[in-house]
Formats: structure tokens, sequence, C-alpha cells
């Protein structure tokens, strides 16, 4: 049997200058996609559809994700603060956690927040050449915090180490998500885990 799973929705709400840029590129979007659907059909529209939803996500992230100049100027993240305080109460009470996000940038940016923090972490994306040696770092005690690209860890691994797992951003496939937080919600953990969205 396995220990008690709690599932929290925490809502963050993005204000000013963040506000501001979501904004703007959500009018800019809507435009461009009503344009694009009108002249190539709904179904032709896909791509354009997706690029704009993905923009917007990225703005919800952190604004530094999104590749407009306007963007970079601003210095307000509404979820990156979420994240580093609710960090900044778990740790000292001795809580493990996986961040998972679908955007390898963001879990640099994470990574560097960390860094500045002294907070141990290791990371795991498709890019890293020894996936073993992150997991053993994570179960081993080496490491509070393991930020792990959705893609690269949604499967495969064990790291029951972890009481608590943070999907930084929604996945589009609610089962892929699912499957991230058994990596910590499986056979051989004994702790109750809590899931944040």
């Amino acid at each position: 049997d396995l220990p008690a799973k709690t599932e929290i929705v925490r809502t963050v709400e993005i204000n000013g200058s963040q506000r501001d840029l979501y904004e703007s590129i959500r009018l800019a979007a809507h435009a461009a996609v009503r344009k694009v659907v009108k002249k190539k059909g709904i179904a032709a529209s896909t791509i354009d559809i997706l690029s704009a939803l993905m923009k917007l996500r990225q703005v919800c992230c952190d604004p530094r994700l999104v590749p407009v100049p306007s963007a970079r100027a601003i210095e307000e993240s509404a979820k990156y603060e979420a994240l580093m305080e609710m960090l900044e109460e778990m740790l000292p009470r001795g809580r493990r956690v996986l961040v998972f996000s679908q955007f390898t940038s963001m879990l640099r940016l994470i990574s560097e927040g960390l860094r500045q923090r002294s907070v141990r972490h290791v990371s795991l994306t498709g890019a890293t050449p020894d996936r073993q040696a992150m997991v053993d770092a994570f179960q081993q005690g080496r490491a509070e915090v393991f930020l792990i690209s959705l893609k690269a860890g949604g499967a495969g691994l064990n790291l029951t180490r972890a009481d608590t797992v943070i999907h930084y951003d929604p996945w589009w496939n609610p089962a892929a998500q699912a499957q991230a937080t058994d990596r910590a919600y499986r056979i051989g953990q004994t702790n109750p885990v809590f899931v944040y969205n």
C-alpha cells in the first residue's frame, strides 16, 4: 500500500508589467490567429494557434522565456517568486522536492535562482549526459531539489526520496503529467506525497 497523496492547485495571479506583457501578447496573438484562420481555415491554422498559446504559457511562467525585446526588461515573475517562496518554506522542514517543467529554459532560470540561494539541486533534461548520476545524487541526499524536464523525466525514474512534486507549468497531456508525479509516488515510497499544480 502506498501512503497518502495530496494534490493541491496553487493559483498564482500575475500583476504589473508581467500582466501588461501578457495582455499585449494576448491581443496581438488573438488578432494574428483570427487573420490566419480567416485566410486558411481552422484546420490549417493549428500551428499558429499552438504558437500563440505557447507564448502566453511562457509569459505566465516567466517573461524572460518570451523571445520579445520588451519581455527581457520585465523583472517581475509571479510564478517564479511563488516557487521560490514555497521552497524557502519547504526545504527547512526537510522536504525533498521534484520540480517539473516542459521548458528547459525555465529550469535553467530556476537553477540559477537556487544557486544564488545556495540550495543543493540537480537537473535532468534531454541534454543531460548521465541521467543516473543525477538520480543517485538526489536519492542519496546530495541534492534537496531535482529539476526535471517533463519529456526527459516523465517516465523510467524511481525518485522515492521525494515527498513533494511541483508541476511548474501544466502539461498538454494530463496523463503525461500524472506519469511524472508517479516518479515519486510509487512502490518504495514511505512518506505522504504532496503534488502542487
